[in-house]
């Protein structure tokens, strides 16, 4: 479990899923920061928290001060003086970093020794690293990254209903803080219900407020709203179709990480990636779209544009 920066708890709460985890030491080290954290974990059974036949073995945090206390909260028996410390002893790498511009120099290490890098998301947000990571995927290294609220049960529902909302036409979704960090936490769940194939890319900013409009080359539309103010709102989406419209709102957030950590285990065990590589892929150039568009004030930008740059 590698790396912490400013907004991301991910090493807590992956590790404590992972391993399980002391409820007092865990709220020792949260503190007033990250309260949701001990929070969902406490409404589990305690049989639940673990994953059997996994374990979370080495951890390396930015601020080493904080690596010491991820260990005894999460039941971690190595604490690293640096990361690359960890080769050797571990069969596959987690880099727990939310920041889309620095996750090559973060994951080169672990590629280029062969392990299996799971890269928290967004996996790139310029297209040099992201041109990188497909060149290592490519080569064979087996990268994979995404929201967990790809695996929300919430999603799936939306998911299975879909078909009863008849020709889907719109779909809204809602994010804090920001598009670069943020924006793929709603993107990627309605990015999952038309796939690949989207067209173009609009952001319009206002007093830090994201509004990002999506058309995708079957006709299909999505806005996504990133409201930095508004964390309650976080995690809506609402399908509107010719026959019908159905709301969802991610809440579970244990079982959509827990959904996460096992489907990044399976793929060290089987070889096999849950998703295909092209749709992060698809996924990342989004994101940048929707930052060049913000930058040229709003203007569209097309993602075949930018397919070009790969």
């Amino acid at each position: 479990m590698l790396g912490m920066i400013e907004g991301n708890a991910h090493p807590y709460s992956w590790s404590a899923i992972i391993n399980g985890y002391d409820p007092a030491a865990m709220k020792r080290a949260i503190g007033t920061r990250y309260p949701i954290i001990p929070e969902y974990l406490e409404r589990q059974p305690r049989e639940a928290v673990g994953i059997p036949g996994a374990r979370v073995t080495h951890v390396w945090t930015d601020d080493p001060a904080e690596a010491p206390q991820i260990a005894a909260a999460a039941n971690i028996p190595h604490v690293l003086s640096s990361p690359e410390d960890a080769i050797g002893d571990i069969d596959a790498a987690i880099i727990a970093t939310d920041d889309g511009n620095d996750h090559v120099e973060r994951a080169r290490p672990f590629v280029e020794a062969g392990l299996p890098v799971f890269v928290d998301k967004p996996l790139a947000t310029n297209i040099p690293d992201l041109r990188r990571f497909v060149e290592w995927e490519r080569a064979g290294s087996p990268v994979l990254s995404s929201s967990g609220l790809r695996y929300s049960p919430e999603l799936a529902v939306l998911q299975q209903a879909l078909p009863s909302l008849g020709e889907p036409r719109w779909i809204t979704a809602t994010t804090v803080k920001t598009w670069e960090r943020y924006g793929i936490h709603a993107l990627e769940p309605v990015f999952t219900l038309p796939g690949r194939g989207f067209a173009d890319v609009t952001n319009t900013e206002s007093h830090g407020t994201n509004i990002v409009t999506l058309r995708h080359k079957n006709g299909f539309q999505a806005t996504i709203a990133v409201l930095p103010g508004a964390p309650g709102s976080s995690g809506t989406l609402h399908a509107y179709g010719t026959k019908g419209t159905r709301s969802v709102k991610l809440a579970d957030t244990f079982t959509a990480f827990r959904n996460q950590m096992l489907a990044f285990i399976d793929r060290i065990r089987t070889g096999q990636a849950p998703f295909p590589f092209p749709e992060t892929v698809e996924l990342m150039l989004i994101l940048i779209a929707g930052l060049h568009s913000r930058e040229r004030g709003g203007q569209p930008v097309a993602l075949e544009e930018l397919y070009k740059e790969l």
